[in-house]
């Protein structure tokens, strides 16, 4: 999985997308639902991505190893 930062299209508005997520809908829609929970912020499941609202990448990465996935960081400098 990817975890990035992007701002491209969205008004300037900051979301954190998760990318690569293995598996059916309603599993990408559950883990959706555990890390709109963590954050304590909107999201979504747009193109078999998940998209927080916010920069919450080091919340979500944290998540998904304690989870047992594999994750790596993109678009950071």
């Amino acid at each position: 999985m990817r975890v990035m930062r992007d701002r491209k299209q969205r008004g300037g508005k900051t979301v954190t997308v998760i990318s690569g997520v293995q598996g059916d809908d309603a599993t990408i829609t559950a883990l959706a639902q555990q890390f709109k929970k963590l954050c304590g912020s909107e999201g979504t499941v747009k193109d078999g991505n998940i998209e927080i609202q916010g920069d919450r990448c080091d919340k979500v990465v944290t998540k998904l190893i304690a989870l047992g996935y594999k994750v790596k960081r993109s678009g950071f400098d």
